[in-house]
């Protein structure tokens, strides 16, 4: 065996062909670790772009095992661990390879195709420098080859409509330099060791023991060790005295948070988790000699501790007005205020600030991130944002008016804190509840709620509340009937709904979601009435609830919103030159899947606009990614679509056919492969689940969960035949026959889940292949959540669920959806229970094949080799 420490562009140069073998796991790497590897990326083209010496990144390791050599000599070599590295970095350079060619730098494309990605003088499956499992390859080929269903639906093709996404991002503001970067760093910058197989080695083993080598060091461990070296005369006494209080009373991960921390407020706003040690050690040297010197060191750490554990822990602020803010701050989540706020600790400690200032300043903090919260807003960047805020405080007299004026700077829209008429503008029109975390929107609501002064405040710790829709997500016909009052020119009460119901304009707190279902406004008005929340209470004043009470209640929330979070300083922040929600339409184009289509009216619904004005924009911007896939609600090619540059050209509906959207006799698209706004930002990661995730009866309680099918059976009567009733109810007892049982949502729509326990005792979980809705009568294929829970984890288990739903009379569910929530009518789940029940049985089965495995065999079958 023979490890080294090498480069991507070093291990595969050379015509050589690194093959996956067949018993490995299927590539599964999501937006979440491909995010976090892009955020590395990211760091390190801008450490080269400002010239600092950028540190290498350590990817992880690959172990190879040699092949046989084939004709001509070239290479083999089995990929027995670091498929999910090397497959990701091949995406992201397919992906660059393209972006160059849609710009047109035809030598910058083919250098990277010849070195990087193909073996140009070989033929067949030779021709390509990784060949994946055989789940993968089609997927894979299709993108290296460039073919019409490139980025189509699964893991890959989300993956490679990733890197394209963030490739055009990051030209559109860094431009050609920032482009060479990022493919200097991607090839040169990404340290990984390739641990190679002699021949007659063990590659198992070899994989085992690099995996299993016990728990390592952490950063705060190593400064110990040096700091505690470099004492021998004094350490017993500091480490009484000083370190050993500050770890009990931090624990670990609390104790790297804080030496991290320390770097940061010191001035490193570089700083990154992974280098805590390198960064400290090299700031301490100096003092290595001088006991006197480090055990000061120490103590200054020891002191940050405490003022540490009043941010994460804000009961432990004795000041009123800073605890009240780092409350509302904690609730808020995350850890991007923790730089600024243990700067302001220090100065309030110290007697160089004012509790009231560092209350102010923090507060203009909070305001940054729920304007940017309503406006959109991407988070990336925010914590290099907040990193840089203790430097820049050192500089101004007064921490708040510091903190405003820096949040206030002239920036990109990246880093904009948004002005008053933008925040307006987004709370009469962005979907408020695709934006941010529930927790986010709970607390917007919950402060709004405050703003109203009641005589008697909620208890929010005791009072279970949840996000209500005034108007139903998934409306009865009742509501369309009243949005069809207000519909105007090319429009339709759909299309209003689905501009509508995610604003904040629509959105309250309530306890009683459960009663409040999708019934109509008169029974909602009861229930809120009742409330003892002053924000219901006005809702129900109203005579009814359409769009013109929506706009309304919108303005005067932004009113109350503008006062709560104060903004940027006028005169120093400009509206940026372009609406937020156009480069929210960029983005979108640019995951939709190949094999999929969608509408002007959703992609409205998507960004918080109107159908009109997604349509003028599309036709007169160039260089839309892929609008040909935009189509008119009813799935026609649009009667004025037409290209609005050079590089493309040729019928739209050919080149959709191409990639997998069948067209009826009519030219109108098949709906089941329409991207609703919903399903669009689950591509674009602002997912939000329609309703809470069922809890098992069995932790729910018995009587809970009772009543929860009692108001899922008596939805299904009041709004389902007699005929549709008894088969589902039908297929529910069968499933239970098999084992399984029903969890309820909880949601306004009681749905209902059919869910089998997996796992073993200590480690139980569970599953459901479907959702089933009694009011809008459809069943939902929970794919989105199968792909994150094994085995259904295994992108060929779940196209397989799908083939075999497909294979029921009725079910059209399109392949390119495989990663979303396809749904069918619940007509036909009722209608053809034989064969729904086979689909069900085989997905128990499935699940009960897994569990018989092993924890080894699992492993292994899901390529933990």
């Amino acid at each position: 065996m023979h490890a080294q420490e090498t480069t991507f562009s070093k291990l595969v140069q050379g015509e050589k062909q690194f093959q996956v073998p067949l018993y490995q796991r299927t590539y599964s790497w999501q937006r979440e670790e491909l995010g976090q590897l892009w955020a590395d990326v990211l760091e390190l083209v801008e450490d080269r772009l400002e010239g600092r010496a950028a540190a290498g990144h350590f990817l992880g390791s690959v172990v190879l095992a040699p092949e046989r050599i084939a004709a001509g000599g070239m290479q083999r070599w089995l990929v027995v661990d670091g498929q999910q590295r090397m497959t990701t970095l091949m995406l992201a350079f397919t992906a660059l390879r393209d972006h160059h060619r849609g710009r047109g730098a035809g030598k910058k494309a083919a250098r990277i195709n010849d070195l990087l990605l193909v073996n140009a003088y070989q033929d067949g499956s030779d021709s390509y420098r990784l060949l994946p499992t055989q789940a993968d390859r089609e997927a894979f080929i299709a993108c290296v080859d460039t073919l019409p269903k490139a980025g189509g639906a699964g893991n890959v093709g989300a993956a490679y409509r990733f890197f394209v996404a963030a490739l055009a991002d990051g030209t559109d503001s860094g431009g050609e330099a920032w482009l060479d970067e990022v493919e200097s760093v991607l090839g040169d910058c990404l340290s990984i060791v390739a641990i190679t197989a002699a021949e007659g080695d063990n590659v198992y083993r070899i994989f085992e023991s690099i995996n299993n080598t016990g728990v390592g060091l952490s950063q705060s461990d190593l400064l110990r060790n040096y700091l505690f070296m470099c004492l021998p005369t004094r350490g017993e006494e500091v480490y009484r005295k000083w370190w050993l209080p500050m770890q009990e009373l931090l624990g670990p991960g609390n104790l790297e948070l804080l030496v991290w921390l320390d770097l940061v407020v010191g001035g490193n706003s570089r700083a990154r988790q992974g280098d805590i040690y390198r960064d400290q050690k090299k700031r301490l040297e100096p003092l290595s000699g001088d006991e006197e010197a480090l055990e000061a060191e120490i103590a200054r750490l020891g002191l940050r501790a405490d003022r540490l554990m009043r941010i994460v822990e804000p009961a432990r602020e004795p000041d009123a007005q800073v605890r009240t803010v780092l409350e509302r701050l904690s609730r808020w989540g995350g850890q991007v205020h923790y730089p600024l706020a243990l700067h302001l600790l220090d100065l309030m400690d110290e007697g160089s600030a004012t509790a009231a200032e560092a209350a102010a300043a923090l507060a203009y903090a909070e305001s940054y991130m729920v304007r940017r919260l309503f406006a959109g807003l991407s988070t990336t960047g925010s914590n290099r944002v907040f990193m840089e805020l203790p430097k820049e405080l050192e500089k101004d007299g007064s921490p708040a008016e510091a903190v405003r004026r820096f949040l206030s700077r002239n920036r990109t829209g990246p880093r904009a804190w948004p002005g008053d008429d933008a925040l307006r503008e987004a709370i009469r029109t962005r979907p408020f509840y695709k934006s941010g975390r529930g927790n986010q929107r709970f607390q917007i609501l919950r402060r709004l709620e405050e703003s109203h002064g009641s005589s008697e405040p909620v208890d929010y710790a005791q009072a279970e509340l949840t996000v209500e829709h005034v108007l139903p997500q998934r409306p009865a016909q009742q509501w369309f009937d009243l949005l069809a009052e207000e519909v105007g020119d090319g429009e339709s009460p759909e299309e209003i709904h689905g501009l509508l119901v995610h604003t904040l304009g629509n959105l309250t707190l309530t306890g009683e979601n459960a009663k409040l279902s999708n019934h109509p406004f008169r029974r909602k008005q009861e229930l809120l009435d009742a409330s003892a929340l002053r924000m219901n209470q006005r809702i129900a004043a109203q005579e009814r609830w359409g769009r013109a009470e929506i706009v309304a209640r919108a303005e005067d929330l932004a009113d109350r919103a503008v006062q709560l979070w104060p903004g940027p300083l006028e005169g120093v922040v400009h509206a940026d030159d372009e609406w937020a929600g156009w480069r929210e339409l960029r983005e979108i184009l640019l995951a939709v899947p190949a094999g999929t289509w969608t509408s002007y009216g959703d992609l409205a619904g998507a960004i918080g606009t109107s159908a009109i004005a997604v349509g003028n924009h599309m036709y007169s911007k160039p260089g839309l990614h892929c609008p040909y896939r935009v189509l008119t609600a009813d799935g026609r090619i649009a009667g004025g679509f037409r290209w609005t540059d050079d590089r493309h050209s040729g019928d739209p509906k050919e080149i959709l056919e191409a990639e997998g959207v069948p067209f009826d006799d009519n030219g109108r698209a098949r709906k089941s492969h329409r991207l609703t706004a919903s399903d669009l930002a689950v591509l674009v990661g602002r997912e939000i689940p329609e309703e809470p995730l069922p809890v098992p009866a069995a932790r729910a309680g018995e009587q809970a969960e009772a009543t929860a099918a009692g108001r899922f059976e008596a939805l299904l009567r009041d709004n389902q035949t007699p005929e549709v009733v008894e088969g589902v109810l039908a297929v529910l007892r069968f499933w239970e026959e098999w084992g399984g049982y029903q969890v309820y949502g909880k949601g306004t729509e009681t749905s209902c889940f059919p869910t089998v326990d997996a796992g073993g005792p200590h480690d139980s979980r569970a599953l459901w292949p479907i959702a089933i809705y009694p009011v809008s009568g459809t069943v939902d294929v929970v794919f989105q959540y199968l792909k994150r829970r094994p085995p259904f984890d295994d992108e060929p288990l779940r196209r397989a669920l799908m083939e075999r739903f497909n294979a029921v009379d009725g079910i059209d569910l399109a392949e390119a959806k495989l990663d979303l929530r396809p749904s069918f009518p619940l007509e036909v789940f009722a209608g053809h229970g034989e064969a729904i029940r086979a689909v069900l049985e085989w997905f128990v089965h499935e699940v009960g094949l897994a569990e018989a495995r092993g924890p080894f065999d699992d492993e292994r079958a899901r390529g933990a080799f």
